[in-house]
């Protein structure tokens, strides 16, 4: 039988400012190396980047920070982490927790910026999806917060709904509620929203084009989005600059670099499409944006399990414990130890040729982080 022994986060790509990255903590880092953290051995549950520093959440609730912002605070049960702001969820005496928000720059110092009381039923365990262990920030069952500089204010959603999950991109909002439907907001100009157009939209609009099919995960880039179903499959939707679609792009052509691979998505009406001559005489046709959800097929079949977005890059956890990565490359975020761009899925092969099954990954703008747990035959 298997035994199954600590799990270790590995990192790679950007770390220009110290982050948390790997051992070498060069600038970039290019192939997956070891998560390092200022103390030694501590057990991570849970990794927020942002893109000048990182937040490393320990299973004892201490949080230690790298790069820009630097420092520890205990007593923490989550923490989410953006240029602007530091939010985390802390115990506090008695039933429930306090969300505040800290400026990164000051972060730990003094007063937060803001603080709230969340009741004990909002700040109950995460759901076993890829976090290794760790508790979600709340999502009010009856209301969704905004994260912001200034203090949090929650507006009503329709009666009924549960919110299950919420994922920010640069201009847009997903969210996933109870029932497994996905609704977006915000920004649209990349198709980033799913609904088929350009426009934003100033109201969670439910994306019509997924209902029927339950999803288990929602996943925001800077300005595309990803989803996983409870079977396993994979869609996306918005900018696709980089192939971080997974979809042909005209820029990875131009530059001499595979395209198309073996992702089988197809552009859906709307899409924007251009035509190059391929090898073959035959139109070769470029994605810049994708406006409705895409079904992506994963190379051999595989059946997606967790999913996470970097500004222009994605990344994929199958049920297998493979992982997969494309899009933008420029600083080894993709962990193919080159700086290769990619618009098709490619395996990470370090964590094949380590027999390190991946449980979970985490993107920050530049660089991914990625849970592994070894096994071994007793």
């Amino acid at each position: 039988m298997a035994e199954e022994r600590p799990g270790t986060w590995y990192g790679f790509g950007f770390c220009g400012f110290g982050q948390a990255l790997g051992s070498g903590r060069g600038r970039q880092v290019h192939s997956p190396e070891p998560l390092w953290t200022p103390v030694a051995g501590v057990d991570i549950c849970r990794v927020s980047a942002s893109w000048s520093y990182t937040a490393c959440l320990t299973r004892g609730g201490r949080l230690e920070l790298s790069g820009s912002a630097s420092g520890a605070v205990g007593g923490c049960r989550d923490a989410w982490a953006s240029e602007a702001l530091l939010v985390l969820l802390r115990s506090r005496p008695g039933p429930g927790a306090e969300l505040q928000g800290w400026a990164p720059g000051s972060v730990l110092r003094g007063e937060p910026l803001w603080s709230q009381t969340v009741e004990s039923e909002a700040a109950g365990e995460h759901g076993s999806g890829g976090e290794a262990g760790a508790r979600a920030l709340p999502l009010l069952p009856s209301a969704s917060a905004y994260v912001s500089p200034r203090p949090p204010f929650c507006r009503p959603l329709a009666p009924g709904f549960r919110a299950r999950r919420l994922e920010l991109g640069a201009e847009h909002v997903l969210l996933l509620d109870a029932a497994g439907q996905v609704f977006s907001w915000g920004g649209g100009r990349h198709g980033q929203l799913g609904h088929g157009t350009l426009e934003a939209e100033l109201e969670p609009r439910l994306l019509e084009a997924l209902q029927g099919l339950p999803m288990a995960e929602v996943a925001a880039g800077g300005w595309h989005s990803v989803c996983v179903s409870e079977t396993g499959d994979l869609y996306v939707w918005g900018w696709n600059e980089s192939g971080q679609l997974a979809l042909p792009t005209r820029g990875l052509a131009e530059d001499g670099k595979p395209v198309g691979g073996e992702a089988t998505g197809l552009p859906e009406e709307g899409s924007e499409v251009r035509a190059a001559g391929g090898e073959d005489g035959a139109p070769t046709p470029f994605i810049a944006v994708q406006p409705f959800p895409a079904l992506l097929d994963l190379p051999q079949g595989s059946e997606a399990a967790h999913a996470s977005c970097g500004s222009r890059h994605t990344a994929v956890v199958t049920r297998t414990g493979e992982l997969y990565t494309w899009g933008w490359g420029k600083y080894g975020q993709l962990g193919h130890k080159d700086t290769t761009s990619l618009d098709h899925p490619c395996r990470v092969e370090f964590f094949r040729d380590k027999q390190l099954p991946v449980e979970a990954v985490t993107c920050g703008p530049w660089n991914t982080y990625v849970y592994t747990v070894e096994r071994r035959k007793s």
